[in-house]
């Protein structure tokens, strides 16, 4: 690693501790969420393509139900609610900005449940995509919906076949929410590529998802082990204060 590498990690560093730090901060944690939810933005900007945000987001967002839930004041619920708007339109767009990566070395389809009646137990029409001389067929079941957390529970499962070990099979099971980043938050496949279901909206009326297939390169890991241990560090804590109340 060269002198100039170094200093650019080094800075990195500090900057993730700096920001970070306002987390878990007895002095500031639980105190001010706006500004605690700056402080998430800086920190899904700059780190979103190495770090899962995914827990500060769930923490966040509880924490602003429970705020829901006790204001009384119609200028506090406003305010709590344009919090809540504020932390998924966050997700949202980074889930944007890792798309259109993923959507450029890769391929992708797009799907929009019937939100108007029950679609649990419905399957979404499949679909099969090509990356190099690898095809897949993927098919999605419903299997569950949270309307209030804007949640999809889906069973998807992923056919490749391979003339050498014959069809494989890929299943898995999993929720998709707006706080679930492609980068992140994606499935293995056969030879090393990986496939990422993203939530882009829910309304009343219907929820639009798009799958996308990319090269396992663009999903790999660069954290280092500092991160996931101070985000681990981050939830216990808000856990812990939570039960104390």
């Amino acid at each position: 690693m060269s002198r100039r590498e170094e200093a650019e990690s080094a800075l990195r560093k500090d900057m993730f501790q700096t920001i970070i730090g306002s987390f878990v901060s007895p002095g500031t944690r639980g105190t001010d969420l706006n500004s605690e939810l700056l402080n998430l933005e800086l920190l899904a900007y700059n780190f979103h393509e190495s770090l899962n945000l995914k827990p500060l987001f769930v923490d966040m967002r509880r924490r602003i139900g429970e705020g829901q839930e006790h204001a009384q004041d119609p200028r506090l619920l406003a305010e709590y609610q344009g919090y809540s708007d504020r932390i998924e339109r966050v997700a949202r767009e980074i889930a944007r900005k890792q798309m259109i990566v993923l959507e450029g070395v890769g391929q992708k389809f797009d799907r929009t449940i019937d939100m108007t009646g029950d679609p649990v137990g419905t399957t979404l029409e499949s679909a099969a995509l090509k990356l190099g001389s690898r095809q897949s067929n993927f098919t999605i079941d419903i299997l569950d919906i949270d309307r209030t957390r804007r949640e999809v529970l889906i069973g998807l499962s992923v056919d490749t076949p391979d003339s050498v070990t014959g069809r494989q099979t890929k299943s898995a099971t999993f929720s998709v929410g707006y706080f679930d980043f492609p980068m992140i938050d994606n499935t293995r496949l056969t030879g090393g590529d990986r496939c990422a279901v993203v939530l882009n909206s829910m309304t009343g009326e219907s929820a639009d998802m798009t799958v996308v297939l990319f090269p396992g390169a663009y999903a790999s890991l660069k954290e280092k082990p500092y991160y996931s241990e101070v985000i681990e560090s981050i939830r216990q804590a808000n856990l812990g204060t939570a039960n104390s109340r």
